[in-house]
């Protein structure tokens, strides 16, 4: 169904009905599958997952709806879940004059997209966690992010007086964001295609540039987002056309992000943006999207330049994935908590003192390389230190007496001591649910890293995941589910897991030549052509007939 269809939202769009909490102190999220939905599932707030039991008991009451929409690893979604959501008083509020519902943004992105398309027409922004106010039927009349409590209790008193004396004002605003969104979602296409031209690339090129930090990379300005595929736009534009100030954009950004704190440089991996322009201050929590992403990035910019600190990425990052994202069964699972101990960032924060009684007589040196200092480096009263680097290894070394090579063992120790004693710590929440484009995005980067390194592991990495994503996410007239967690797979696939998982298979292809892999991408692809095309435009639709 296309997802412009949503007027009659509560009637088409598919979804689970909830069934009665076997534990009276829940609510109807406790049989959930989605991790996100169970963190809420003993909220005071009498929270539905998305489905017709909602819609129909807010029709049926004629009661607005609250549709609140996150994920598992959103830091500012805790925070207003800890401040609002746990809230006796606000509670109380919600269930008496609104039907509420969670929505899991990465199990079901077709409902974000519609209220995120909301949140920019009624507030002018986006982001999560995403609060929208709805009418009974789900049109939209208010969507926004983030609200402290108090200013969340006014909202909703707003709404109720609204409903009661002029619910006139609600329709008309309903339609009017009803009309921008089917404004934002359409498109119009030229009557005769057109061929993507040197000139068109070169444009492109030219647009990105223009906004690029070619001091610290990435995109000017904070927050700075690692954007994976813009870079990779780059180095296919250098590697065709030779320009020298592409392939500089985007190891200028490479370098920068290894050295930086949005790196885990005990562990390997990326957390998903950096809150400073120079990359030191993640955002810790870590999506298995932008893994996948930049490994593959980081590999194919190994392949262009021979750069061993690329490699070194590729290897640290896929190792994270292998101990921390990675299912019995040959899945990955789709992110880790920024929190832990209910702070943001503490499981990969450390004292001075932590790290001097670790490194012992070394300590000196790997504190100047990592930037730690007594007083801390990062926000609060803890002086706790994220660790990044600032100097080369090499200018380091001659300033405390190390040959460089030395220097490196001494660094690469005290890292495996202080990874050990981390791995002790209280863990960030992991949501251990697998969602099948993802996987066909880290099964494409495995595929490659094998590719450009040659590490068998790699190789078997990417087979047990296309074997698992192709058995236990098939459905049983071929198509895919989008999500799997447990044993349970329920949500049907959207067009862009098709694109990544055939995508996926088809690198596992170019890498083994193992005809398995071609014959099943091209089963999904003719189940995409059926299901999602439009004959009339020859676009896809983003959900399936």
């Amino acid at each position: 169904m296309p997802v412009l269809a949503w007027l009659w939202l509560g009637l088409f769009i598919p979804a689970c009905t909830s069934q009665p909490a076997a534990d009276p102190a829940a609510n109807h999220l406790i049989n959930s599958t989605s991790p996100y939905l169970l963190q809420h599932a003993y909220n005071p707030v009498d929270w539905y997952p998305w489905g017709d039991e909602a819609l129909e008991k807010a029709q049926s009451e004629g009661k607005l709806i609250i549709v609140s929409v996150g994920y598992a690893a959103c830091h500012w979604c805790h925070v207003m879940e800890r401040e609002s959501f746990e809230d006796t008083a606000v509670a109380k509020l919600m269930n008496e004059h609104f039907v509420s519902i969670k929505v899991d943004r990465e199990q079901r992105p077709d409902i974000d997209q519609i209220y995120m398309n909301a949140a920019y027409l009624s507030s002018g922004r986006g982001g999560w966690p995403l609060n929208a106010i709805a009418l009974p039927d789900g049109r939209p009349v208010f969507a926004a992010t983030y609200f402290p409590k108090e200013e969340w209790t006014r909202l909703l008193e707003h709404f109720v007086r609204t409903q009661q004396e002029q619910p006139e004002q609600l329709e008309q605003v309903a339609g009017q964001i009803l009309q921008g969104i089917k404004t934002m979602d359409s498109g119009t296409l030229n009557e005769e295609p057109a061929a993507f031209t040197a000139a068109d690339a070169e444009g492109a090129y030219r647009s990105i540039l223009a906004k690029w930090d070619f001091e610290q990379g990435g995109l000017a300005d904070a927050p700075k987002f690692p954007m994976p595929a813009v870079q990779r736009y780059l180095l296919r534009y250098h590697h065709y056309t030779g320009a020298d100030s592409a392939l500089e954009a985007v190891t200028t950004t490479l370098d920068a992000m290894a050295r930086g704190g949005i790196y885990d440089q005990l562990g390997g991996g990326f957390a998903r943006y950096s809150v400073d322009a120079e990359w030191k201050v993640p955002h810790f929590e870590k999506m298995l999207y932008d893994n996948a992403q930049l490994v593959s990035l980081y590999t194919e910019a190994y392949q262009l330049t021979g750069k061993e600190a690329y490699r070194q990425v590729v290897e640290e990052t896929l190792g994270f994935v292998a101990r921390e994202l990675t299912d019995s069964l040959g899945g990955f699972y789709s992110s880790l908590d920024a929190d832990s101990e209910g702070m943001e960032g503490a499981y990969y924060v450390w004292t001075e003192k932590d790290i001097t009684k670790t490194a012992g007589h070394d300590a000196l040196a790997f504190k100047t390389y990592f930037n730690v200092s007594p007083f801390g480096n990062w926000e609060g009263e803890a002086k706790t230190n994220i660790l990044y680097r600032t100097e080369s290894l090499e200018t380091i070394a001659a300033r405390h007496g190390y040959e460089p090579a030395q220097l490196r063992r001494v660094v690469d120790h005290v890292r495996g001591l202080l990874l050990e004693k981390r791995q002790k710590r209280e863990r960030p929440g992991l949501d251990d649910k697998v969602l099948a484009g993802w996987n066909g995005l880290m099964m494409k980067a495995y595929a490659e890293a094998y590719e450009a390194l040659g590490d068998p592991a790699y190789l078997e990495a990417a087979r047990r995941n296309a074997d698992f994503v192709t058995s236990a996410m098939r459905r049983p007239d071929g198509g895919l589910y989008r999500n799997w967690k447990g044993g349970q797979a329920e949500i049907n696939a959207f067009s862009d897991d098709y694109a990544f998982v055939i995508e996926g298979l088809i690198a596992l292809y170019q890498v083994t030549f193992e005809e398995r892999w071609l014959f099943t991408a091209d089963s999904l692809m003719q189940y995409a052509l059926t299901h999602f095309s439009d004959e009339e435009t020859g676009m896809f639709f983003y959900t399936s007939d």
